[in-house]
């Protein structure tokens, strides 16, 4: 059985979790439109992801994807973090914000958050994704005994072959190209900077499990040549970004409309490598005098106090917006329409391609 046929969904057309973005409306109107909706709920607290998951399924009888990370909690380091927030001081200075006095841990890993366990359980979606590596061997044993299909993100092969070693349902290939947080194991291990074509292809030839094509795909064409490289379906991001059901904000979606977006692959915005549109903190952060930052998802604290200090000065210098390496293709089509459209268009690209 196919993908597509073992999830009941009509178009190999995943939309990506997108925490903080993707939203109930969001994935309920995907998968009404032949995809696979998702929400990714890791900085969600264990009462607002049930919220979200039923929210979403108050909408929908179809398939929806939750997403989860499996990180290795940090290692705490209280002078490496002291260095950072000292480093980010002028940033705090510069829009009248007090530097913290110490940072927090508040998004917990799923392979040590038993109460997130328990709300998939309970809500049962029919898919459930991990990212950042994978999760407990209890944890997806019950997951599949419940039913549920799962997904993993992998970067390279080794975290492939680890994703089909565990027994899971599929792979989602991401390529250097994806916007958002890059799902690597081990955020200091070397990256291949594989795209994700060559992903795919390389993934393809080694595994049985089915591929996910993750990475700069914003249109038709970009399915057809995703699919022809061996994927069986795409995740998509930044294209629903610009959706009027996505939770992003004006700053957000005005700077995603630009011709001229550029996006860079950074750490210092949460502690891991993620790509976003490049804003004055990426600038600042990526200076060659910049400190080591602090551990994920530490960092990301400091971040985040920043942005709310700027916000009540209307700042939106600092905000963390994810996007991939094709941002100024998306387009700001309800989801139902996009979805329309990118079927529309991959239809088209197969036909000319005869």
């Amino acid at each position: 059985m196919n993908l597509l046929a073992k999830l009941d969904i009509a178009y190999p057309i995943f939309q990506a979790p997108m925490a903080g973005v993707a939203t109930p409306k969001l994935a309920a109107a995907v998968s009404n439109a032949g995809g696979l909706g998702a929400l990714g709920v890791a900085s969600s607290t264990n009462e607002e992801a049930k919220a979200m998951i039923l929210a979403a399924q108050a909408r929908t009888t179809r398939p929806i994807n939750v997403n989860v990370f499996c990180h290795e909690p940090p290692l705490r380091q209280p002078q490496l973090e002291e260095r950072w927030v000292q480093f980010l001081a002028p940033l705090f200075a510069a829009v009248g914000g007090n530097l913290p006095s110490r940072l927090n841990d508040y998004y917990p890993s799923f392979r040590t958050n038993n109460g997130l366990l328990q709300v998939l359980l309970q809500t049962r979606p029919q898919v459930v994704s991990f990212h950042f590596g994978l999760p407990t061997p209890t944890q997806l044993a019950l997951l599949k005994g419940a039913g549920i299909f799962t997904l993993a993100t992998a970067t390279n092969a080794e975290e492939a072959q680890r994703i089909e070693a565990a027994g899971l349902d599929g792979i989602v290939a991401q390529g250097y190209e994806a916007g958002g947080h890059r799902g690597m194991f081990n955020p200091q291990a070397a990256d291949e900077k594989l795209s994700t074509l060559a992903l795919v292809k390389q993934l393809s030839s080694q595994s049985r499990l089915p591929l996910i094509a993750a990475g700069g795909i914003m249109n038709g064409a970009h399915i057809k040549a995703a699919l022809e490289a061996g994927a069986s379906a795409v995740q998509m991001g930044t294209a629903f970004v610009a959706c009027p059901e996505s939770a992003a904000g004006p700053a957000y979606r005005r700077h995603l409309a630009q011709p001229q977006a550029r996006t860079s692959l950074t750490a210092t915005i949460s502690g891991r490598p993620a790509r976003g549109l490049v804003n004055r903190y990426i600038e600042y952060t990526q200076r060659p005098e910049a400190p080591a930052i602090a551990p994920y998802p530490v960092a990301y604290d400091a971040t985040k106090q920043l942005q709310r200090a700027a916000a009540k000065i209307g700042n939106t210098d600092f905000g963390a917006h994810w996007a991939g390496v094709n941002a100024a293709q998306a387009r700001p089509l309800p989801a139902r329409q996009l979805v329309a459209l990118l079927v529309r268009e991959w239809a088209a690209a197969q036909q000319g391609s005869k």
